[in-house]
């Protein structure tokens, strides 16, 4: 972790101003705010009242071992594809969990450099363990980025929530927002045995609905397959998503959970307009 070059992408989430390295692990800003950064290499930059919680050290243990089978490598690969096109400097993931797609992503060279946010502290941590040009980032979508304005030639958005107008501030003019989203048959068969929270028939159209004031739809690719899960992989999908949040006091048998399983993705690309 570089202090100077985690310092570079942010700004000061009080007054908005620079963060500059002012201490050994202390970044500020010249209205006199500073903040500790933790010596594992992220800052927190959250402020005020949050009306969420960020994943769980158990959701971010079952997305680990449920995305080191492999099982979306096809979605992770796809990603990597449209991000090496691009040929950007500066990528910002914005929940970037444990790191998977944005440690796939990050291209060779030095002076590419990338930052991962989420709202879990642990999540960030993972993913800064994952590369070492990865600096981390704890903060909350729904508040103004602590992140200066253009920072990024890619914003990635991959099943996280979206603040539109943040993002086109702190995108770049020609920069890229990528983002992935389930279709309304992902993980239908755990939906039908009551195991997964049902997904909104129409999020893509509201996805580009609710960015239309901001971007342009450039892009639009779709991934899908039906695979056949091990009772442990399924008990892993199901605790690392939204699912997880959802499960109450409930105990579901793997044994008894189906095994077949559809996976689908809506992969999406955004121009500032």
């Amino acid at each position: 972790m570089s202090l100077q070059t985690l310092s570079e992408w942010l700004r000061c989430p009080n007054c908005f101003l620079p963060l500059q390295r002012s201490g050994e692990l202390l970044l500020g800003c010249d209205t006199g705010h500073s903040f500790d950064v933790n010596r594992r290499g992220f800052v927190n930059l959250l402020a005020g009242p949050r009306k969420f919680i960020g994943d769980s050290v158990a959701m971010l243990d079952a997305r680990d071992s449920f995305l080191v089978a492999g099982w979306y490598s096809p979605l992770r690969d796809a990603i990597r594809h449209i991000v090496a096109d691009e040929a950007p400097k500066y990528i910002l993931d914005v929940g970037c969990g444990t790191g998977y797609y944005l440690g796939a992503a990050l291209p060779s060279g030095d002076d590419v450099r990338a930052l991962g946010m989420d709202l879990s502290p642990t999540a960030v941590r993972r993913t800064i363990r994952s590369r070492d040009r990865i600096e981390g980032l704890v903060a909350d979508v729904w508040s103004p980025l602590p992140v200066r304005d253009g920072a990024a030639d890619i914003i990635l958005n991959i099943f996280a929530p979206r603040n539109a107008a943040e993002f086109a501030r702190v995108l770049r003019a020609d920069g890229l927002l990528l983002v992935v989203v389930p279709q309304p048959n992902h993980l239908q068969e755990l939906r039908e045995a009551g195991l997964a929270v049902e997904i909104q028939a129409d999020k893509a159209a509201h996805l580009t609905a609710s960015l239309s004031a901001w971007f342009t739809l450039e892009m639009h690719e779709q991934l899908g397959r039906t695979v056949k899960l091990t009772p442990s992989e399924v008990t892993s999908l199901i605790g690392m998503g939204p699912s997880a949040h959802h499960a109450g006091s409930t105990v579901v048998d793997p044994v008894e959970m189906d095994r077949v399983v559809t996976f689908a993705f809506d992969i999406f690309g955004f121009r500032r307009r």
